[in-house]
């Protein structure tokens, strides 16, 4: 296994960030909800486990993206491509101070994640999982194609 580039630690690290503040406003949504302080309590249980499912989700992505699992790079994304909208909505509704810092995360988020050098590490650590696992049949598969005449 090859050293992880710095680049994807930070994209992992905001991922984290994120699911974390997720968690939080989903703890803090249902202790507001057990103490009968919502205003609808029917919508804030949904948004309470939205919440909560999210933050963890995002915190798993972050663990493929540390592993170098492909398969937590698109939900990254798509969190962050959500995340803009979301931060857009927050600066409309005069709220800068939850718009601002939504907004830089989710950018560069995105600039890290879909960066080269996260790229060339993923698709690195992909070709050698592969080849770990499908050793044993690489010195079959081409004795057949010789044997073939392909």
């Amino acid at each position: 296994m090859s050293k992880r580039p710095s680049i994807v630690t930070a994209a992992a690290g905001l991922q984290g960030l994120e699911g974390l503040a997720a968690l939080a406003f989903g703890l803090f949504s249902g202790v507001e909800t057990a103490l009968g302080e919502a205003v609808d309590p029917t919508s804030a249980v949904a948004v309470t486990v939205l919440a909560l499912g999210g933050g963890l989700a995002m915190l798993a992505c972050a663990r493929m993206l540390l592993r170098a699992d492909t398969r937590g790079r698109a939900p990254i994304v798509l969190t962050q491509l959500f995340a803009l909208p979301i931060a857009w909505s927050l600066w409309q509704s005069h709220q800068p101070a939850y718009a601002v810092p939504l907004a830089v995360v989710a950018v560069l988020a995105l600039v890290l994640v879909l960066s080269p050098p996260v790229t060339v590490w993923l698709n690195t650590e992909d070709d050698d999982e592969q080849d770990g696992e499908d050793g044993e049949d690489d010195d079959t598969d081409a004795d057949q194609k010789a044997g073939s005449g392909s």
